[in-house]
């Protein structure tokens, strides 16, 4: 849980004429709220160090760092970076209230203060920043639980499809056909079940567990590794798998992500795609220096209604796999945050019965990075 979310909301007020200090900890100490006060920014980034805070009243002008190159500290640290932070000063020039606000300000009041606005606009931003921790921890909680029941599913399912199996060939080697028809069942539903919780932790790790590390990737070799991964899958539905195009330039990414983007890709390309029919990747240069990968099949393509919402996540399409493979609902959501935390994009070109055509887009790889990837 957040640190604070269980007790008395917690302000760090940073002001360097100890008369504000001393009228705003009033103030907001009579309205139940916990105090720390710091005359200087030096002295409230000590504080933070020390102490976990739900919001931070900072003064603009002051010797030393003044309140924007505060602000870009806090927002620049990942443990303070989502504290909101209201700018106080005497000047109510609209320019200074621009700058604050980019530098990540969220709100801004001048002075002399009036007790009403201070403690209201104070009270609806703690309020804020608590709601989102609340959330967030609720998202955290939600996923570990997904993990534990989807892992524990696994374990069972594995068991049951084993047994289902054996059964089978008993029936089988007794000539039982009514026996070895739903022995048979057993064992496709759980196969599907099985591959459905597998992609589903699958996908989930890559979303939630791997930290992107920046690194040289020659598009087209990546891809052919692919490619190759996935020419049995192909063969097994009838499906042509071929790779083509050269991108000779180095992009920059995640070799980790982008196997996971493109399993995804392919992985769909070929659910979705019929017996007989071809699936193309090619590679090819950018104008901007980078490198894209577009995959085509000629399966049944997607509706306007199934672009809108396509990356949204368990997000149901109205295409179904050919042969009943599993789909969680997880795969191109998990594809387009990978490509956005790589730089890259991603988009889709379909019409209903006319297949898919989806290009992801590297950014090039910058002659430092480079340089010391070398």
């Amino acid at each position: 849980m957040p640190e604070n979310a269980s007790q008395t909301p917690r302000l760090l007020v940073v002001d360097d004429q100890s008369t504000n200090l001393k009228i705003i900890g009033d103030i907001l100490g009579d309205f139940g709220f916990e105090i720390a006060l710091a005359s200087s920014g030096d002295e409230a980034l000590v504080r933070l160090q020390h102490s976990q805070v739900d919001l931070i009243l900072l003064d603009v002008l002051m010797p030393g760092k003044d309140g924007f190159e505060v602000c870009r500290i806090i927002r620049n640290h990942p443990k303070w970076s989502d504290v909101p932070v209201i700018f106080l000063s005497a000047a109510d020039d609209k320019d200074l209230i621009v700058q604050a606000l980019e530098v990540g300000g969220v709100d801004y009041i001048t002075k002399p203060f009036n007790k009403a606005e201070l403690v209201s606009r104070v009270r609806t931003q703690v309020a804020l920043k608590l709601a989102r921790d609340r959330l967030r921890q609720l998202a955290e909680d939600k996923d570990e639980l997904l993990g534990i029941l989807a892992h524990d599913l696994k374990n069972h399912l594995g068991g049951m499809k084993m047994s289902a199996e054996i059964l089978y060939d008993r029936a089988r080697k007794h000539s039982d056909a009514r026996l070895e028809q739903m022995a048979g069942n057993i064992c496709t539903s759980t196969h599907q079940m099985l591959a459905f919780v597998q992609e589903f932790l699958a996908n989930s790790a890559a979303d939630r567990d791997h930290i992107l590390q920046s690194e040289p990737i020659w598009l087209h070799q990546v891809t052919s590794t692919a490619v190759q991964d996935y020419l049995e899958a192909a063969r097994r539905k009838n499906i042509t798998l071929e790779h083509s195009g050269v991108a000779e330039v180095p992009v920059s990414g995640d070799r980790k992500a982008l196997d996971q983007v493109l399993d995804n890709l392919l992985s769909n390309a070929i659910k979705f795609s019929m017996p007989g029919t071809t699936i193309r990747v090619t590679v090819r240069s950018t104008k901007f220096g980078g490198a894209s990968c577009v995959v085509q099949d000629e399966g049944l393509g997607f509706s306007e209604e199934d672009k809108i919402h396509m990356f949204r996540r368990y997000r149901r399409l109205s295409a179904r796999p050919t042969a009943g493979e599993p789909s969680t609902g997880l795969g191109l959501s998990i594809v387009k945050k990978l490509m956005d935390d790589m730089g890259g994009s991603i988009h889709c070109e379909s019409r209903q019965g006319h297949g898919a055509t989806f290009i992801i887009n590297l950014p090039p790889l910058h002659s430092g990075t480079l340089a010391h990837a070398s």
